[in-house]
């Protein structure tokens, strides 16, 4: 996560996966936190990152990586990766190794996202394009749907998934996609104005979005910022910064579920203060988020803020706002 200094660029735009696992004779005993640390090692080495932290939570295990995020569940895995990682080259090995380890032999849903990046002829071949992105997942997916959301010429978000995949139980994650930082709130993220990653959490108030959450923080030298936090079954908040001015990112993602954002929306806009930002709200039917839509369809604007897109799609069982909003021109 850490960006070198002077004008070096790093690419914050992060790439998400998610994938559900299930065993096809219903195996009780299956856990993905059974796979042992050594062996996330090996996986996250073909990613391009490495383990720096790990948090344990009775729902869920965290870890904070060099490049962002991971989290395991029984049976979900979650990784989000920025820079030039190669997160797509691992799913055929993390497949395999699910299978011997833990004894999960079907992906029920497997969901990959991003937003576009801002240099993609710096990314490894595989993701220097969503095409070639597609083309890699539907060599191991035979029933894969690729969407894209926004402007294809300006800011948009790509979307992979399964066709006819399906999460049994409620599900629903929220992400803010932010840029056109605040430059005063993007120094607290600076080894100049933090002593660490506790100090900068407290400073920039990321400790109150959620109350109560248990939080694994890291500042990197000479900037650059990630968190974790963790509350019980098995919800999670995780944020990383960009903060240099001329490449600077934050994203915030959680899977709480709550039937309205907008309070959580406002409290994290305002420690960060962005130029910028897109949400992503996807929730399925069985989540109390599902009707998060019907919240943003006629919120044009947001203490500051104009919406300049926003788009619903209803995908299998799952349905995905998508909304950016920016600070008006002056």
């Amino acid at each position: 996560m850490a960006a070198a200094a002077g004008q070096h660029f790093f690419e914050g735009t992060e790439k998400l996966l998610e994938i559900w696992f299930t065993s096809s004779e219903n195996d009780k005993s299956c856990d993905l936190r059974t796979i042992q640390r050594k062996d996330w090692e090996k996986l996250l080495k073909l990613v391009r990152c490495e383990i720096i932290s790990f948090m344990k939570h009775e729902d869920m295990d965290s870890y904070v990586l060099s490049e962002s995020s991971m989290f395991v569940t029984k049976n979900r895995f979650i990784l989000k990766t920025c820079g030039t990682t190669t997160l797509l080259i691992a799913v055929k090995q993390l497949a395999q190794l699910v299978k011997k380890e833990c004894g999960y032999d079907t992906i029920a849903d497997i969901f990959y996202s991003r937003k576009n990046f801002s240099r993609p002829e710096l990314q490894h071949y595989l993701h220097q394009s969503f095409d070639k992105e597609v083309d890699h997942l539907d060599q191991m997916f035979t029933n894969g749907a690729a969407y894209v959301l926004g402007r294809m010429n300006k800011d948009c978000w790509y979307l992979y998934t399964l066709e006819n995949g399906r999460v049994e139980q409620p599900d629903q994650t929220l992400e803010l996609l932010m840029w056109d930082m605040c430059r005063s709130k993007m120094e607290i993220f600076t080894r100049n104005q933090s002593i660490d990653g506790k100090d900068a959490t407290k400073k920039s108030g990321i400790c109150d979005i959620i109350p109560g959450i248990q939080i694994d923080d890291y500042l990197f030298d000479p900037c650059g910022y990630s968190m974790n936090g963790l509350l019980p079954g098995g919800y999670y908040i995780t944020i990383h910064v960009t903060p240099e001015p001329h490449c600077s990112y934050v994203s915030f993602e959680t899977n709480v579920p709550q039937a309205s954002y907008q309070e959580l929306l406002k409290k994290v806009l305002d420690v960060f203060k962005p130029g910028k930002f897109l949400m992503t709200v996807f929730a399925n039917t069985a989540s109390i988020a599902k009707d998060t839509h019907r919240h943003m369809e006629h919120l044009d604007t947001i203490e500051g803020y104009m919406r300049s897109d926003h788009q619903f799609c209803s995908l299998k069982n799952y349905y995905l706002t998508y909304t950016q909003f920016s600070r008006p021109v002056i």
